[in-house]
């Protein structure tokens, strides 16, 4: 059967079909996001935490953010690896369905935002596409991207370390997807001012 019959026929999870009804509207609300990953291969790595934040008229809202670590045993178990860290943390944890699926619920129609935000978008579509659905519809923004536009710097990436330090975002003890997120955000806010985004 062709592959573009499977897919006209094919029945998405409610969540999923959910996702997609947001879209009549454009969103004023921004989703800066943060994967931790196994790796850089879409096919053979996995999301290992993810934490996001989102930020509505120039202010991060703090009460409203997501973070959660994925319970990957199995991606581990079959590849020989231990990790002792999804192990061992005390946060919360959920299964690479279940938190897909609440990622897909906090972001909705939102633009998004990260520090080579395609490798996230990328890693999360992989992750979808485990779960029979689509690939994710949202605008998203790259604040290296940003920032190289301002400067006019075309010829080289920016660690989100340099754009901190650039900055003067403060350096933090924990490194995690959620600490991540939040300096992405800092740094958005500044560079959407400089560029004049509303």
């Amino acid at each position: 059967m062709l592959d573009w019959i499977k897919n006209i026929n094919k029945e998405y999870p409610e969540f999923w079909k959910l996702y997609l009804s947001k879209f009549d509207k454009k969103s004023k609300r921004f989703v800066v996001l943060s994967t931790e990953t196994s790796g850089l291969s879409l096919e053979k790595d996995v999301i290992l935490s993810i934490g996001a934040f989102s930020v509505i008229n120039n202010s991060i809202i703090i009460a409203d953010s997501f973070e959660t670590i994925l319970a990957q045993y199995k991606f581990f178990h079959d590849n020989g690896i231990s990790n002792e860290f999804t192990i061992e943390t005390k946060m919360k944890k959920l299964g690479e369905p279940e938190a897909i699926q609440a990622l897909v619920e906090f972001i909705g129609n939102s633009v998004l935002v990260g520090h080579h935000i395609d490798f996230d978008v990328e890693m999360i579509n992989a992750a979808l596409e485990r779960l029979g659905c689509g690939r994710l519809k949202n605008e998203a923004l790259d604040i290296d991207v940003m920032y190289r536009k301002l400067t006019d710097i075309n010829n080289k990436q920016f660690s989100l370390e340099e754009l901190c330090n650039i900055y003067k975002i403060p350096k933090s003890d924990r490194n995690s997807s959620t600490e991540d997120a939040y300096k992405i955000a800092l740094l958005f806010l500044k560079l959407k001012s400089r560029l004049g985004l509303n």
